[in-house]
């Protein structure tokens, strides 16, 4: 059974039709890249899986439950977490914090607990903390821990943001072009980490990426959008030799 599942779905913004019945399914376990043009529909669809856009028709399931009036926040908590193209971090908080604003989606204790600083908060919040600290470890970022988040190079604010998505504990995450910026020596890097991510956490990633040797190394299948629509789908080889995946990134 698919763990993502659209059908039909269907969205526009006042005459301009961004997505278009689009169906994709995403399995346990699983990487799928997500491609097309500029303008396709690509973070549109992130939108729409995570409730910051309402559908306007067809229907989404995520783990056997329609998410349609779901808000965010509820989304998240159900197993859906994402990056973003444009990097959004808590610029002004340090790493750690960071993520740890991550894991206080889950927090167990109440906030009469919190405003006494009862004994189960104290436990709870080293807890976090540690799980945090491990985080960056795996990221590399353990010895930035304390350095505020503006402060950091590009690639390290990129692999904040992943951490920070992964303190959520998700199922499914939801990578908007991880490469975005990087060298031809990070995108390796990526490519190893998102496969390493996908295995270590076992969980399911969906991936929007222009940087094909990226798309091509981790993901099993590849989806692709033109002007909303799906106009292909299947493994690596059938895409890269699909006429019409051709046809809309290099012309007719």
């Amino acid at each position: 059974m698919a763990l993502l599942e659209m059908r039909k779905v269907s969205k526009a913004f006042g005459g301009l039709s961004a997505v278009t019945d689009v169906s994709l399914r995403v399995a346990a376990g699983e990487t799928v890249g997500l491609i097309g043009p500029n303008g396709a529909g690509k973070t549109t669809i992130f939108n729409l899986l995570t409730g910051v856009d309402p559908v306007d028709s067809g229907e989404i399931l995520f783990d056997g439950r329609r998410l349609a009036g779901r808000r965010p926040a509820v989304i998240n908590r159900l197993g859906i977490a994402r990056t973003f193209q444009n990097i959004r971090l808590f610029n002004d908080l340090t790493a750690l914090d960071n993520v740890r604003v991550a894991y206080h989606s889950r927090v167990g204790y109440s906030l009469l607990a919190a405003i006494l600083r009862v004994g189960g908060y104290y436990r709870e919040e080293k807890a976090m903390t540690e799980k945090a600290i491990r985080l960056l470890e795996i990221f590399h970022l353990a010895d930035k821990r304390e350095a505020i988040a503006h402060s950091l190079p590009y690639g390290e604010q990129r692999r904040l943001e992943i951490a920070r998505a992964l303190a959520g504990e998700p199922k499914l995450l939801l990578l908007d072009e991880p490469a975005a910026g990087m060298n031809p020596q990070e995108t390796g890097e990526l490519a190893a980490l998102i496969s390493w991510i996908r295995e270590a956490f076992h969980l399911s990633v969906l991936l929007i990426e222009h940087d094909m040797s990226l798309v091509m190394s981790c993901c099993q299948r590849i989806y692709v959008l033109e002007y909303g629509r799906l106009i292909a789908g299947g493994d690596p080889k059938t895409i890269q030799n699909h006429p019409k995946v051709i046809e809309a990134y290099l012309g007719g």
